[in-house]
């Protein structure tokens, strides 16, 4: 009896303690408090701390509303919407998914086949650089990453076009790691076209360095590769696909090496790119066929009209005069730019005192930016994954795969603005600190295009290189650019210097704060104190511009006493022809350079374009001379200003073969580079046939590219059809008349572009002209007679380009019969009309109008000696 009467009592208790349980239970209104990592959400704790992915501090979230009872959800809808935040964008792919910021698909094994599967057990080796020492206080892992590599679709512009995301991400997810760990990274390629992931900056063995066909085999479609390397230093560095155009269309994100006593400060991966609507193929194929719809769409055409309009007509004739056409800042016209993938973006939980490291990426195919910062100054204290000793500026320029550490302060409980604005100033992106009323950054003017010129006119001989001048540029110090941009002193707009001389102060950035900061929370105030502008050296109330002559390293770099072997490139382009080459050879044209293992390799670079040249190294850290001698900086991208020579040096200490080129994508695909190779490597045995190899990595620079013209007009058809490659060119050209009496006219040329500036064309052909009324023989400027009634006759000659970018052209046909010809083709009158001329020694002559509309199409007018009057539409491609 009193073993029912305990267990009756036991009961009694159990139910009494439970009913005391549900009454203590948290509801709705107490959840436990969770905190969240702002740039991994995925990352979530019941307490206070630390990322363990990139080391930002935990925010608590806030307390959601009380839940209504569930209904059964109604089936899920494809959406296309704008990335313009993480909680709203998304991307489609052939089965849509959401593609939430960092989204990490489930980790599973791969379903699809591993190419190297042996790599798995294999042994981790380390580069040749030797490891900084991660210390004895943590725990070496191995991370494994997944990634998946789809074709998707995107809305960045109220348009939606095709790109390549990386976990349904663009930019693709930051992967963070540990100094010491080991990666494992498993890139499953869901795509129907190759691919590959090069990892930009990491010192790791040459197989996994990321370059189809000159260190691995591609990704091939719907199958999985992996790499595995370990991770022998700490700093910010990043990774984009090395195949095609992937990266232009997408395929890029943030590599981070924390230290292992990383300071105690939020750090955020900012990932800074471009966006194009058109296909990046299409882009190429534009430049490489000298259409200028690109500067029609910045408003940099230069044209006579506007010359005439700013006072240049002058600088405008001297420029065509000396064979250049219009001063060029940046290649591409971009519809976007974007901070970690969005327009705009924040981090709004940042306070006053919070001082804030940012790891700014340019992920960008071909642009640079200018960064600048509304709540203070900047403290520089890394560069491409390297540190420095801290140095403050106003501003700094980062170039194409530059990568840069800085800290910045909230000065007070509002908002400030990181502002990314690109180099041709035609848009810009931003990354918004804090919460509070807004402090936007100050924007940057409209770039002067004809002082730009006139300052060409003056550096450039009538041959086309670059005017020697009594002084040695080097390290950014002297920017030639700075004539072009309105902030400059109208007195002294030659130079950014950073150690002489110092331009006037800008006064237009000393705005007083007048707001009140209390009574306008969440508005934007354009009025605010900006610091002064200062260049480094010079005296208070001047803008400082950090230049490589700032960057110090925090000990010493000099390398290891060895033989010594020099190299010197000549940094070489044809912008009319997009041609960018080392000593006027492209990859293909050129050899592997042999360097052997304990060589101290220097490498001496003279840029003898107008263009910036981003140049990279794989596999490597080089020092970039400058005043610090022993404390030289430690880089793995140098950006080169046009006229300047700078110096690298490097310890040759790894194996196999190791790309250099400018990073600018499209100079890069047109053939700008080298492949330094160690002399007695092993094999690779992913790349068993090394001339097939070779033949295979060419053959884009190589591929020929179609252009085209055909006009649509009253009184018949002209047109051209062109394919060509950096040196050869095929084209066809032809005039057809509607009525009888104006025949049937076309000439075909094959010939090859000789010099550095590519204004020699000798070339082979055939010329073919039917005319069934008219057959009376022509008599041309020599006395020789032509045929007109059915003329079929070979051809040889040669073209050579005039001052005023007149094509000349003497060719003599089979029958003897010899022509000379001047032709000059799309004179820019203004922004959108060109004027065409041309004529010959066979009496023969054309003039013509043509208004750019859109980039295919124009609306055209013109008079030929053959087919009189004319007018309609002309198409372009």
């Amino acid at each position: 009896m009193y073993k029912l009467l305990i267990l009756v009592l036991l009961l009694g208790i159990g139910q009494f303690t439970f009913a005391q349980h549900e009454q203590h239970k948290p509801t709705q209104q107490q959840q436990t408090e969770i905190y969240t990592c702002p740039m991994h959400p995925e990352v979530q704790s019941t307490k206070p701390g630390k990322c363990p992915k990139c080391g930002m501090t935990l925010v608590k979230q806030k307390p959601k509303a009380p839940a209504k009872k569930q209904q059964q959800a109604p089936p899920k809808k494809a959406v296309k919407a704008k990335p313009a935040t993480p909680s709203k964008k998304t991307v489609q792919q052939k089965k849509p998914q959401p593609a939430h910021k960092h989204a990490q698909p489930p980790q599973q094994k791969p379903v699809t086949p591993v190419q190297n599967p042996e790599e798995k057990e294999k042994p981790v080796h380390k580069a040749g650089h030797k490891p900084e020492s991660p210390g004895q206080t943590y725990k070496p892992r191995t991370v494994r990453y997944d990634l998946y590599v789809r074709d998707t679709l995107v809305n960045f512009t109220g348009r939606t076009r095709r790109a390549v995301a990386i976990n349904g991400s663009i930019p693709a997810p930051a992967l963070t790691f540990t100094q010491g760990d080991t990666a494992e990274i498993y890139v499953h390629n869901e795509m129907d076209v190759e691919t590959s992931i090069h990892w930009h900056g990491v010192f790791l063995p040459n197989r996994f360095d990321g370059v189809p066909w000159l260190t691995q085999k591609p990704i091939k479609p719907h199958s999985t590769y992996l790499y595995k390397f370990p991770i022998i230093q700490n700093g910010t560095y990043w990774y984009h696909s090395h195949s095609g155009f992937q990266e232009q269309s997408g395929m890029y994100g943030a590599l981070i090496f924390n230290k292992v006593n990383e300071p105690d400060m939020p750090a955020i991966p900012i990932v800074l790119s471009d966006w194009t609507d058109m296909n990046p193929k299409e882009v190429y194929r534009s430049l490489r066929s000298a259409n200028d719809w690109f500067a029609i769409q910045k408003e940099a055409t230069q044209g006579y009209a506007e010359a005439i309009r700013k006072g240049h007509f002058g600088t405008k004739l001297k420029n065509e005069w000396k064979r250049m056409t219009a001063m060029d800042v940046s290649d591409v016209a971009y519809e976007k730019f974007l901070t970690n993938g969005q327009d705009v973006a924040e981090q709004t939980h940042f306070t006053a005192g919070d001082v804030v490291k940012l790891r700014v990426v340019n992920g960008g195919a071909s642009t640079y930016f200018w960064l600048t910062y509304s709540g203070s100054k900047i403290t520089v204290v890394g560069n491409d994954g390297n540190d420095v000793e801290p140095v403050e500026v106003d501003r700094l320029i980062i170039a194409p795969a530059e990568t840069y550490d800085l800290l910045v302060t909230i000065p007070e409980n509002m908002q400030y603005e990181f502002l990314a604005t690109a180099e041709d100033r035609t848009n810009a992106t931003s990354l918004w600190l804090g919460r509070g009323m807004k402090m936007p950054a100050k924007r940057l003017g409209k770039l002067k295009y004809f002082e730009g010129m006139k300052m060409m006119n003056d550096m450039m001989k009538m041959n086309g290189d670059m005017e020697p001048m009594d002084m040695v540029m080097s390290n950014q110090q002297m920017d030639m650019n700075s004539v072009m941009y309105p902030e400059a002193s109208a007195q002294d707009h030659s130079i950014h210097r950073g150690d002489a001389a110092k331009p006037a102060t800008d006064t237009s950035m000393h705005i007083k704060q007048k707001a009140d900061t209390t009574s306008h929370q969440g508005h934007t105030m354009q009025g605010h104190d900006m610091h002064s502008m200062k260049t480094a050296g010079s005296s208070d109330g001047e803008m400082v511009t950090l230049n490589y002559g700032m960057l110090r390293a925090t000990e010493k770099t000099t390398l290891k006493p060895g033989p010594e072997k020099v190299l010197r490139f000549e940094l070489t382009g044809n912008m009319n022809r997009y041609v960018w080459t080392l000593d006027n050879k492209t990859v293909s044209e050129s050899d592997k350079i042999l360097i052997k293992k304990g060589e101290n390799v220097k490498v001496i670079m003279f840029n003898n374009s107008m263009m910036r040249h981003p140049m990279h190294l794989h596999g490597h850290d080089f020092r970039v001379l400058n005043k610090h001698g022993e404390y030289a900086p430690m880089k793995n991208v140098v950006d080169i200003l046009p006229m300047e020579t700078d110096t690298l040096e490097f310890a040759a200490s790894e194996s196999g073969d190791w790309f250099f080129h400018c990073h600018i994508l499209y100079h890069m695909m047109a053939g700008m580079g080298r492949v330094f190779t160690y002399q007695n490597s092993p094999p690779n045995p992913e790349l068993p046939d090394p001339k097939l190899a070779w033949k295979r990595l060419n053959m884009e620079e190589k591929m020929f590219l179609p252009s085209g013209m055909v006009g649509l007009e009253s009184n018949g058809s002209d047109g051209e059809f062109i394919l060509a490659n950096s040196r050869y060119q095929l084209s066809t050209e032809w005039r057809i008349g509607f009525k009888k009496e104006y025949g049937i006219e076309s000439e075909t040329y094959f010939g090859r572009y000789f010099g550095k500036m590519q204004w020699l064309f000798p070339f082979i052909g055939f010329d073919y002209h039917y005319n069934s009324i008219e057959n009376e023989p022509e008599e041309n400027m020599f006395g020789q007679l032509s045929n007109q009634d059915n003329r079929k006759v070979a051809v040889a000659g040669v073209q050579y380009t005039l001052p005023m970018l007149i094509v000349s052209e003497a060719r003599i046909d089979t029958k003897g019969k010899l022509r000379f010809q001047l032709r000059r083709e799309d004179v820019p009158l203004t922004s959108r009309l060109r004027l065409n001329l041309m004529g010959n020694t066979d009496k023969e002559y054309m003039a013509g109008l043509r208004y750019v509309v859109t980039k295919y199409v124009s609306l055209s007018t013109h008079y030929d000696s053959d087919m009189k009057y004319g007018a309609g539409l002309t198409l372009v491609y």
